[in-house]
């Protein structure tokens, strides 16, 4: 006798958002928890037609709750995905544990969730859709996937009461836990069947490849128009939109391929901890799946007082600079306007981060700002100047043009070419199209050991 289905289930139309129409299939869902269903729905299907699995905790089965065989069929999502090379997409809304299984009982089903989620990091793209209450164990087992996606009224949180706020969508956002945020289901299953279009299907599959637009705009002066001018049309994402505000981070494809793309100058500020930590998560992100990183630099460096460099400046930078460095994805460089000392070898530098680095025409590249340069190289020249401030605001200006220029920086080997914004799409087209075939091998290892 087969058990009946409730179709009108918040987890099932959930799912049915989530895939194309009519693709999708159950698995196990005649598992019983107690004298129940258990509390989660789990199926494979097709989303634009790309292969994903998925789960959906159900609310109107014990409130969602995570039992033993809870968790079983979760990990049956995954044993299929790590067999198969598909997506895994889990939509979260659950008050907690089962236990009328007991402690011990619950323990082993989050500790079971969290195994498998680890063992497919960077094997295939993990897609959490917060769509209610996460809390506890399960908010350690949603934040691990690779993207998160919440919705307006969802939660997510360790220890309930613990502030006010401190798990709503807003706080998540700003924290840098949610990628996305959504004002409802049907806003977010949009926004992830838009990653899972740009995310390749695993780690060894190709990005995909998509019909494409125009570029939006013709190259400006200023970030938002340099990416739209190269991306095509429609295609850009953002990423971690309200956190680290100082670095921009997102997904788009250029002539229909996926790439990412990082950048230190949404705003005009100094780079914090919070935004190299934003960049280091997005360049692994790329990484992992071999998507191509585009990054526009132009920073003044971190921002950095007393207080930054013993809490952390430093390692904030050689996490960053150690994660360029160790990618093997194709790295491209653009330094749009002013790239000194650290940055540049962080990001742009083609020795150890860059396949290829270009520079717009009038971007800065030095160990140090002209005023400081003055100071530290030429300091012999203000000797005897009766007016000082016009001798500096002389000699700054001559290191910029003769000793900071990108030409200067070319003529030393230190960028590949100099481009113009108009030339931006079609150079980057062309290196990307170049880098297709790269191939890196590295010495043995467990991992490396970047300070965290």
């Amino acid at each position: 006798m087969q058990m009946e289905k409730n179709a009108a289930s918040p987890a099932r139309i959930r799912l049915a958002a989530l895939f194309d129409e009519g693709s999708y299939q159950e698995i196990g869902s005649c598992v019983m928890e107690k004298d129940a269903p258990a509390g989660v729905v789990t199926a494979f299907g097709y989303v634009n037609g790309n292969p994903v699995y998925a789960f959906a905790q159900d609310q109107s089965v014990n409130s969602g709750a995570v039992g033993p065989a809870h968790a079983e069929k979760i990990s049956k999502v995954y044993t299929l995905a790590a067999k198969t090379g598909a997506p895994v997409v889990g939509v979260w809304d659950s008050n907690g544990a089962f236990l009328d299984g007991g402690s011990a009982a619950s323990l082993n089903a989050y500790s079971l969730l969290m195994k498998r989620t680890s063992a497919l990091s960077g094997v295939v793209p993990q897609i959490a859709v917060i769509a209610g209450v996460c809390a506890g164990s399960a908010a350690m087992a949603a934040c691990a996937a690779d993207l998160v996606v919440m919705t307006k009224d969802a939660e997510l949180f360790l220890t309930p009461g613990f502030a006010d706020g401190a798990g709503s969508t807003e706080a998540c956002a700003k924290n840098g836990i949610a990628a996305m945020t959504a004002e409802d289901d049907a806003d977010a299953f949009a926004k992830v069947r838009a990653l899972v279009n740009l995310l390749p299907v695993n780690n060894m599959a190709f990005t995909p490849c998509m019909d494409f637009d125009a570029p939006a705009a013709a190259a400006g002066s200023d970030l938002a128009s340099y990416v739209d001018s190269f991306a095509d049309g429609g295609s850009v994402t953002e990423l971690y939109a309200d956190y680290a505000g100082a670095a921009y981070t997102a997904l788009a494809s250029v002539c229909g391929s996926t790439v990412g793309i990082a950048a230190t100058n949404k705003t005009d500020a100094k780079l914090t901890e919070a935004d190299c930590a934003k960049l280091s998560r997005f360049v692994r992100l790329c990484d992992a799946f071999s998507i191509p990183v585009i990054t526009l630099v132009d920073t003044l460096g971190f921002d950095g007082d007393a207080e930054t460099e013993l809490t952390g400046a430093v390692r904030a930078l050689t996490r960053l600079a150690g994660t360029y460095a160790e990618a093997t994805t194709a790295k491209i460089s653009v330094v749009t306007g002013k790239a000194v000392g650290p940055v540049f070898v962080a990001l742009a530098g083609k020795g150890c981060n860059a396949d290829f680095a270009y520079a717009l025409e009038n971007a800065y590249i030095a160990p140090l700002m002209p005023e400081s340069a003055v100071e530290f190289l030429w300091h012999d020249k203000l000797k005897g100047c009766e007016d000082l401030d016009a001798k500096r605001k002389e000699l700054a200006k001559e290191y910029t043009e003769n000793q900071a220029s990108a030409l200067a920086a070319a003529q030393l080997g230190v960028l590949d070419e100099i481009i113009t914004p108009a030339d931006l799409r079609s150079t980057l087209s062309s290196a990307l199209s170049m880098l297709e075939g790269k191939r890196v091998t590295n010495l043995p290892r467990k991992h490396n050991n970047l300070p965290f």
